[in-house]
């Protein structure tokens, strides 16, 4: 049975930092590309970044460019987002997502995120984010 875990969100002031950590069991990690979501109320579910089995290949949604840092470390099943300069309007429920896909190429990771078409989602951890 798969099962996707995330942690570390919470409430910080803007300007600040948060990590997120997604551990996934019951699959083999690195067979795997793996992606942060969110969704603010009100608003529809954005891919924010991605990442590749091998970690060599990632995206970014534009309005996190700069900011937030995706990485993986297989060892550990474990996928992580580092958010620096954190604005009030990246306050949303963040998902972690797994899809077995072994193309590493920039079009291929960067559709299935902008698609959301991921096979295993995690419950989801707030992020808030205050003025």
């Amino acid at each position: 049975q798969v099962q996707v875990v995330e942690s570390g969100g919470g409430l910080v002031q803007a300007g600040g930092s948060l990590r997120l950590s997604c551990t996934a069991s019951g699959l083999t990690f690195d067979d795997y590309a793996m992606g942060w979501f969110r969704q603010a109320p009100g608003k529809e579910r954005e891919g924010v970044s991605c990442i590749s089995w091998r970690g060599d290949t990632t995206y970014y949604a534009d309005s996190v460019k700069g900011r937030f840092t995706i990485s993986r470390d297989n060892a550990k099943n474990t996928l992580y987002l580092q958010m620096n300069s954190l604005k009030p309007e990246d306050t949303a429920m963040y998902y972690c997502a797994a899809v077995e896909i072994l193309e590493r190429t920039i079009p291929v990771v960067t559709s299935t995120c902008l698609s959301g078409g991921y096979v295993y989602w995690g419950q989801g951890t707030q992020v808030t984010v205050s003025s």
